[in-house]
């Protein structure tokens, strides 16, 4: 393949390159059945939850600190008189998060080995700076990316800051990743291309309806990039 025809990749990290949001939900689940006892409906702590997280992002950034931090205040406000032992279960389930091994996603190794021989791969996530850097190491899969860019947020504004920092071709250039709200429609309205994955897990906080556009592909799975790459 000849350098004009080469595209610049930006991928995404949490639930396009390793599971991520599942190991969320399996703590909200457990939580939800702590609180059954005291008469608290699961709907109405993950509204709650929902809610506390939108507001601790502005001010905290994103990340499993954070996510405990709202999942502790939603369990003490709605069980006041919750026992210590409790909270300090609600809060362990939180923080053991930080521990999980990196699970890569079926197919991502291969389809990274692949691209990176064809294209130019950069890594880009968003949320707290170290436990990301942790989680990229980890994964073993940084030497298949010419840069890592770790973000407190994805917006339109950050891409055309990425765009202009690199001299990226706009019509090369697409960002991949499995949230509309984060990777699909920042990315288009900032004049690029990207490539929507939908992951079952996908965070609530990240839904939104993919921009209608044709610089979207939809794929089904990551290693089906192979097929348009």
């Amino acid at each position: 393949m000849n350098q004009r025809e080469r595209q610049n990749l930006m991928i995404d990290a949490d639930d396009t390159l390793w599971e991520n949001n599942v190991y969320f939900e399996r703590v909200i689940e457990e939580v939800k059945t702590m609180l059954e006892p005291f008469g608290i409906a699961p709907q109405v702590f993950r509204k709650h939850l929902d809610a506390l997280e939108r507001k601790h992002i502005a001010i905290y950034g994103y990340g499993t600190l954070n996510f405990t931090r709202s999942l502790l205040q939603a369990f003490e406000e709605l069980v006041p008189s919750g026992r210590r032992d409790l909270r300090h279960r609600v809060e362990t389930l939180g923080l053991d998060i930080l521990n999980r091994p990196v699970e890569i996603i079926e197919g991502v190794p291969e389809t990274l080995e692949y691209l990176s021989g064809r294209h130019l791969l950069y890594l880009v996530t968003k949320g707290d700076p170290e436990e990301q850097s942790r989680k990229v190491e980890r994964s073993g899969l940084a030497g298949y990316f010419e840069g890592v860019e770790i973000l407190p947020e994805k917006t339109a504004r950050t891409y055309e800051q990425l765009r202009n920092q690199h001299g990226w071709d706009p019509q090369r250039t697409w960002m991949i990743g499995n949230s509309p709200r984060s990777d699909v429609n920042p990315a288009v309205s900032a004049g690029l291309n990207a490539v929507f994955i939908p992951h079952p897990y996908t965070w609530v906080l990240e839904h939104e309806e993919p921009a209608s556009d044709p610089r979207v592909l939809l794929l089904e799975k990551f290693a089906d990039l192979c097929l348009h790459f």
